[in-house]
């Protein structure tokens, strides 16, 4: 118990530090290099979020699933070159999107920054490895370490070139990009053993692509709600606005991000062990802290989030009660799917996480287009919350379906009366 508590502490102080971190390097570049040549940097700081959740998220929690269902690394070992050209393959394609789309996107017409694009993807494979191989030997600690390390070296780096008086916004993309090179300090990580128990090994890159495309459309959710809000016609200070409350409202998720490293393996276990009224009071233990999560931030959003908001991102940046608690009540409904999501992980279902999202992108979709006499910013945030709920609808549901199957599938058979 000790422990796990020490390794939940670190995660958690390790998550808060690196968020925190990752805030004071965008700060630094664009306070730095201002706002048009910081623009390139933005780019490339979205791209990463969206890497880190495609490739960073489902690698890590592949491998602390593996080793967990069979006992042992050989089934990660065997797997890895083909999750080596997986990854390589989605650096290329995304390097050469980049090149193709550099000047809208970076405003610039040499190779470098898709270059960045190509490496960033590469760094966030490499690093998904890195805290998968510490998750699965239950180096929670070092997995801290580990997160507090990469946008530590970010800010350092970015520092110097401060110093120095580096103007060109090429410089704070090689830090960005570089941040994943701290992994190399956990060689061990990425070294597995041969030993291996249970049954064959499961399709790697079945259970990356289908965690990929569910962690893709969940992060577009979560995220993306200043792009829908410029195209139908909100001001530029309605989408800062809505930036900066789905920043702070996120921050609890950001926060869990790291926390659930140790959850996986742990839910894995209970699965592969037949626990089933276990993970049943699991479920039911997500649906209610939800319900008071959902309390909790309506309450918050209502009262202290416009207050919040200005506080935190300055007197200018106004965002109303309503809007805050719709806003605060979908970052509360993010983070039950983000738990949800990973007990389907465990089950080794990732494509009914894709399809969760899926319903839950088309609920959010039809929402959008139902509200079409309110206010731009109005059908975003309720558009937001539509697709969070019926996501964490759809997702529950998966989860209940894939643990009635594992429970169907390992019951002993029965015994033919009169043998």
């Amino acid at each position: 118990m000790r422990l796990r508590l020490r390794d939940t502490t670190a995660l958690a102080a390790g998550s808060a530090v690196s968020g925190l971190l990752a805030y004071v390097f965008f700060a630094l570049a664009t306070r730095h290099l201002g706002p048009d040549d910081a623009a390139a940097v933005s780019v490339l700081w979205t791209y990463w979020s969206f890497a880190a959740a495609v490739l960073t998220f489902p690698l890590q929690h592949w491998i602390a699933r593996s080793v967990a269902a069979h006992d042992g690394e050989g089934a990660v070992r065997s797997a890895m070159p083909r999750v080596v050209l997986f990854v390589g393959g989605a650096a290329a394609l995304s390097g050469v999107l980049a090149w193709l789309g550099r000047d809208p996107l970076f405003h610039r017409e040499d190779a470098w920054f898709p270059l960045l694009v190509a490496w960033v993807t590469l760094g966030s494979g490499f690093i998904g490895v890195v805290r998968g191989g510490l998750a699965a030997r239950h180096r929670f600690v070092s997995n801290a370490w580990a997160l507090v390390a990469e946008n530590g070296s970010r800010v350092l780096a970015a520092t110097v070139l401060v110093i120095v008086g580096v103007e060109a916004n090429i410089g704070f993309g090689i830090c960005l990009a570089a941040g994943s090179l701290v992994g190399l300090l956990w060689p061990s990580a990425i070294r597995f053993g041969r030993e291996q128990h249970g049954g064959p090994a499961e399709s790697p890159l079945a259970f990356l692509s289908g965690a990929a495309g569910g962690q893709l459309i969940g992060q577009a959710v979560l995220t993306g709600g200043p792009v829908v809000l410029a195209l139908s016609g909100g001001s530029a200070a309605q989408v800062t606005a809505l930036f900066a409350g789905l920043a702070l409202f996120r921050a609890p998720y950001t926060l869990a991000i790291g926390l659930v490293a140790q959850v996986t393996g742990r839910l894995t276990a209970l699965l592969v062990g037949g626990h089933h009224g276990t993970l049943r009071k699991v479920r039911l233990a997500v649906v209610g802290l939800a319900l008071l999560g959902v309390g909790a931030a309506a309450l918050i959003g209502a009262t202290l989030g416009p207050w919040l908001v200005r506080l935190i991102f300055g007197q200018d940046i106004v965002l109303s009660a309503g809007v805050a608690t719709v806003v605060a009540v979908g970052s509360a409904v993010a983070l039950a799917n983000l738990v949800v999501t990973l007990t389907i992980l465990a089950q080794n279902r990732t494509h009914a996480v894709a399809r969760g999202w899926t319903v839950g992108l088309l609920g959010g979709a039809a929402t959008f287009a139902a509200t079409f006499a309110l206010a731009p910013l109005d059908r975003t945030v309720w558009a937001f919350l539509a697709a969070e709920c019926l996501a964490f609808a759809a997702l529950l549901v998966e989860e209940i379906r894939g643990l009635r199957l594992h429970r169907a599938a390992t019951a002993p058979a029965a015994v033919p009366s009169g043998s």
